[in-house]
């Protein structure tokens, strides 16, 4: 909740204010009072209708010509979006995943999760990296890269993981083929380049996320031309189940996630469909916003 100030130089000469607010917001007005009283006639106390409604700033300015599209852009232009690999919803390895993670991506609201074994993998949906999260260049809107997505995979030929393992990569497990599959690597590339015009520059400060000093040379020069150190030969399928994983603590982790996903492990995985995922604001969770099919047809077609 946001408390906006209305003072008697904002108003005009028979007394009237016209103030901009989301549209739907809950408000409630009364007489300034107190520390609110010096120069202020009424404070209004706004409640925005929607959970990733902008809030106004107190004392804001409110510009000429403000209007809801203009808040749109502005969102839009804090949102990142990704193109992920993810099991339909209803998928035993999705709910099995939802339950681990203590959350489903295709669910709208929801809070964050606390367990910081699984935060990070939570936050981010059960999903495999295909384009990852970018903030959408100007002039591209999330509705421009679904149809895209859409015509992308309708193009391009569904695979199969014949068999899903368990691993520790690095630090942190998840799910992975239990060999090396061309057509998917494939697939992640061509997604890559194909969506590549939507993606904004990295700002520096997204650069220096990707702790650049720690990279490989080449992993660097990834990282500058495609804003992701971990593309074409350095991609590598996978499902993540955890966070950091400390090394005393990693055989009872294993053993947690055996158990839990062993009606899965080593059975076949449909590689159907991909999906847009979006971050509403920044350190929002990311959500499904569509699932679109691959093609079934055995030879791809070219967009």
């Amino acid at each position: 909740m946001n408390d906006l100030r209305i003072h008697a130089a904002g108003m005009d000469r028979v007394g009237l204010a016209v103030v901009v607010l989301p549209p739907r917001s809950d408000v409630a007005i009364a007489p300034a009072a107190g520390d609110d009283a010096a120069g202020t006639l009424f404070v209004a106390r706004v409640r925005p209708y929607h959970p990733r409604t902008l809030p106004v700033a107190v004392d804001q300015h409110v510009p000429a010509g403000n209007s809801i599209a203009a808040n749109r852009r502005e969102t839009e232009h804090l949102m990142r979006v990704a193109l992920y690999f993810t099991p339909p919803r209803d998928a035993p390895v999705t709910r099995l995943a939802a339950e681990w993670l203590g959350r489903d991506a295709f669910a709208t609201g929801g809070a964050s999760v606390a367990d910081a074994l699984v935060a990070e993998p939570a936050r981010y949906g059960f999903h495999a990296t295909m384009k990852p999260p970018m903030r959408l260049r100007d002039g591209h809107t999330p509705e421009e890269i679904d149809r895209g997505l859409a015509a992308f995979c309708a193009a391009r030929a569904a695979t199969e993981i014949p068999r899903l393992a368990l691993r520790r990569i690095g630090r942190f497990f998840a799910l992975v083929p239990d060999e090396a599959l061309p057509d998917l690597d494939a697939l992640a590339g061509e997604t890559v380049r194909q969506f590549e015009r939507f993606r904004a520059p990295l700002s520096d400060a997204e650069r220096a996320r990707r702790a650049p000093d720690r990279l490989t040379e080449r992993q660097r020069a990834l990282l500058d031309a495609w804003g992701y150190p971990y593309v074409f030969e350095e991609f590598r399928f996978h499902m993540t189940l955890t966070g950091p994983v400390d090394e005393p603590d990693a055989a009872a982790v294993d053993a947690r996630l055996r158990r839990h996903f062993a009606p899965v492990l080593g059975c076949p995985l449909p590689v159907d469909g991909l999906a847009l995922f979006v971050e509403d604001e920044p350190g929002a969770p990311f959500r499904v916003r569509a699932l679109h099919p691959l093609s079934t047809e055995s030879r791809t077609r070219q967009t």
